[in-house]
């Protein structure tokens, strides 16, 4: 049985050439699933569904009271600092690297072991490495890792186009591995269609809008490998190929580029919706061809310190686990009573769901509410 599941998740030929603790499973299904919690009226996120919808039209609304009132999972990080969920470009010249980064960063994630610096959160990987043979790929897995090796990295030489089977195979992927964090697609110009349209700014913004919007619905990120146009540009960002909807509909890009094509030194420049812009600089292994940090420019946002998370995260290391409402939570942690008023506690938590559980180490849950109560857990996450 175990054979033919995988055997439908196997990605057809179509075009290319020639598996985290309890706790984080929990919340990446519950980032999955895009449920909101803690709003009485039938909102749903995605397509969010008010009452007011019928009365303006099918114009879909939330006022900023329901907003606050709403819980989001909180968006857990792939490379902590790094990469979050979403759809991101990692954009370079060709032959300048991609391709071994993309290498480097799927072995990582699939093992759960820094990336440099950078903390990862185990997960499989799904590599479309469209680009190259497995032959090729044997090679330079080999060349880089050696005799090491990871179950949750899976590689795919072959596959459908955006419009053509792509997202059934990414989908039954997923499926079959729910503990999937990254896909990488190296090249987008091999899962586009052919005689597509070259530069046209809304064919552009349509097929990365498809790959984000399937990043958001299952919590996880799609990295897109894809070329530099020739024309020089002061802002690197730029010199993407194609059209400003490329970058328009992706929550980020990584741009990958040498200062002499000879150098063995790169810059990495990164730029997100939901994190600072950095510049990286990299040096290539002669032997091994792994990407080495050694220089990181403009320091990683941390959020200010909140002293009602703080007096939470106090409390949980002793309680581990907690259950109730805001009013009994001021009990069990009188300190609050000082910091802020019990009806606006759970809206502080509400908005702080991301930061609770990023920098503090503790999940927060709404519960299901009824009609005077709305209970919620906080649980300490022993291992992110």
């Amino acid at each position: 049985m175990k054979k033919e599941t995988k055997e439908k998740a196997a990605l057809n030929p179509v075009v290319g050439a020639t598996e985290e603790q309890q706790t984080q499973n929990e919340s990446k299904q519950s980032i999955a699933n895009e449920k909101v919690v803690g709003n009485t009226k039938p909102l749903e996120i995605h397509g969010v569904m008010a009452d007011s919808s019928a009365r303006l039209a099918g114009l879909e609304i939330m006022s900023m009271a329901e907003l606050y009132d709403s819980s989001f999972p909180p968006r857990v990080p792939i490379v902590d600092g790094l990469l979050n969920c979403g759809t991101y470009l990692f954009v370079g010249a060709p032959k300048v690297g991609k391709s071994f980064f993309m290498a480097q960063l799927a072995f990582h994630v699939a093992t759960g072991t820094p990336l440099w610096e950078y903390p990862t959160r185990q997960g499989a990987v799904l590599y479309l490495a469209l680009e190259d043979d497995y032959a090729r790929l044997q090679q330079r897995l080999s060349m880089m890792f050696g005799d090491e090796e990871t179950d949750k990295l899976f590689l795919a030489t072959r596959a459908g186009t955006i419009k053509e089977g792509l997202d059934n195979q990414i989908e039954a992927f997923v499926k079959e591995y729910p503990d999937a964090r990254l896909i990488i697609v190296d090249t987008l110009q091999k899962v586009r269609e052919v005689g597509e349209e070259k530069y046209s700014y809304a064919n552009d913004y349509e097929n990365i809008t498809k790959f984000k919007e399937f990043s958001d619905k299952n919590g996880l990120c799609i990295l897109i490998v894809h070329h530099t146009r020739k024309l020089e540009s002061s802002d690197s960002f730029e010199m993407i190929s194609g059209t400003n909807g490329l970058l328009g509909a992706a929550d980020g890009a990584f741009f990958l580029y040498k200062k002499k094509r000879t150098d063995n030194e790169a810059i990495l420049d990164i730029t997100g919706r939901d994190q600072q812009d950095q510049q990286l600089t990299l040096e290539r292994d002669l032997e091994t061809c792994i990407w080495k940090l050694t220089k990181a420019e403009n320091e990683i946002f941390k959020p200010k310190a909140d002293p009602v998370l703080e007096a939470i995260a106090l409390f949980l290391k002793n309680e581990k686990h907690w259950e109730g409402i805001a009013s009994e939570l001021m009990e069990a942690v009188p300190i609050l009573g000082d910091l802020i008023p019990a009806n606006v506690l759970t809206r502080r938590l509400n908005v702080n769901r991301t930061n609770l559980y990023k920098e503090y180490g503790v999940c927060y849950e709404p519960m299901q509410r009824t009609s005077d109560r709305k209970p919620f857990s906080l649980k300490l996450v022993e291992s992110q």
